[in-house]
């Protein structure tokens, strides 16, 4: 293991029980969902996890971004570490809802093809209204929207704000979750989302291919874009979804504290920000108990993070996207959890190998030949 593994193995060891969250709460309303009902009025296990997930994007993203340095190689970094797998996902969930062993997204067949498509490949689906191919992808919308606005405020300067960030994002979401209660993008406008969707990829093209002041306007605009989509745009509500980028930014403000940015005083304030405005933005009894233990758990790693994890903990983390992706399509494959996880584990650990981690390395190398020709 690199030093650099070995120094963010904190961040897999919270990967992967995050996954294993929210395979388990799939598998329980599957599997045994009288049993599964008890638990989830107590805690939202998959709530738990994908909180878990929004913080240690937090946490990593803004420290790829100022590891790369380069708006160009961050986005393709991002492009091969998503893309091939989220499209090797698609083509499966299809194969299998052709063939009637899937449940596809409701709806896909009443919205045009290739805006369906747009919008399941930019990963902006959940907040254009578009219909998922997956149902579970609806969590990289919202990661998508947090790398547009980290863009936007690393191009600008304003990266070290994070803490701040937060704290208005969390505040915000009470106000515009009261006055916004439902998505503003319904599910007929095809022309909104479609506009919406290539401003996107516009967005992105140009911060990777322009120079100076072109770059820099189009990274702002995708980070005003990212941010008007989670507030027009959240499926469950402004609140949530204001809630999970201002979690996000918690995540980032506890990286500045550690790097001496910012105090960790600073940092608590905004997780604990974020948590008094998010508690109350879902009604549900489940919900607020999953909130507070994700935040808890984040911080427990944080404190032992230069403690050894156990090694089964780290590979789980490092299959972490496999297991998110891939568990949905074997859920009406297996008729009980224990074939279940013995299929699925193996089968990531292979797509990881096979799929993720070549890609990953790919990624990489334009950035480094960059890295090399420089005097």
């Amino acid at each position: 293991m690199s030093p650099a593994s070995a120094r963010l193995a904190w961040l897999d060891a919270l990967r992967g029980p995050a996954a294993l969250a929210v395979t388990a709460h799939h598998a329980g309303w599957a599997f045994v969902p009288a049993v599964w009902a008890v638990v989830d009025r107590r805690i939202d296990v998959g709530t738990w996890g994908v909180f878990v997930f929004f913080l240690v994007s937090g946490y990593i993203i803004p420290a790829s971004l100022e590891r790369r340095g380069d708006l160009r190689a961050f986005w393709t970094g991002r492009a091969f570490r998503l893309l091939p797998l989220l499209l090797t996902a698609l083509a499966l969930a299809l194969l299998l809802g052709l063939a009637g062993l899937f449940p596809l997204g409701s709806g896909l067949g009443d919205r045009p093809t290739p805006l369906v498509a747009l919008g399941n490949l930019t990963m902006t689906q959940e907040l254009l209204n578009l219909p998922p191919v997956i149902g579970v992808t609806w969590t990289l919308s919202y990661e998508m929207a947090f790398y547009l606005i980290s863009v936007g405020l690393f191009a600008t300067g304003q990266a070290h704000r994070s803490a701040g960030i937060a704290v208005f994002l969390a505040v915000l979401a009470v106000p515009a979750g009261l006055l916004l209660p439902a998505r503003s993008i319904n599910g007929g406008a095809d022309l909104v989302a479609a506009l919406l969707g290539l401003a996107v990829v516009a967005a992105i093209a140009v911060t990777v291919l322009g120079h100076g002041r072109a770059r820099t306007a189009a990274a702002v605009a995708g980070g005003l874009l990212g941010l008007a989509l989670v507030i027009l745009g959240s499926r469950a509500g402004t609140w949530q979804g204001v809630i999970i980028l201002a979690a996000m930014f918690a995540g980032t403000a506890v990286y500045r504290a550690e790097q001496g940015t910012i105090s960790w005083r600073a940092a608590g304030l905004a997780a604990l920000a974020v948590l008094a405005c998010g508690i109350p933005a879902k009604d549900d009894p489940g919900w607020a108990p999953a909130l507070v233990l994700a935040f808890a758990v984040f911080a427990l790693a944080l404190a032992l993070r230069r403690r050894a994890f156990p090694r089964p903990l780290t590979r789980l983390g490092v299959i972490s996207f496999s297991l998110y992706l891939l568990h949905p399509l074997l859920l009406h494959l297996l008729p009980n959890p224990v074939l279940y996880y013995l299929v699925l584990i193996p089968l990531c650990l292979v797509t990881y190998h096979v799929i993720e981690a070549p890609a990953q390395r790919l990624g990489r190398r334009p950035a480094g030949r960059r890295v090399a020709a420089r005097p």
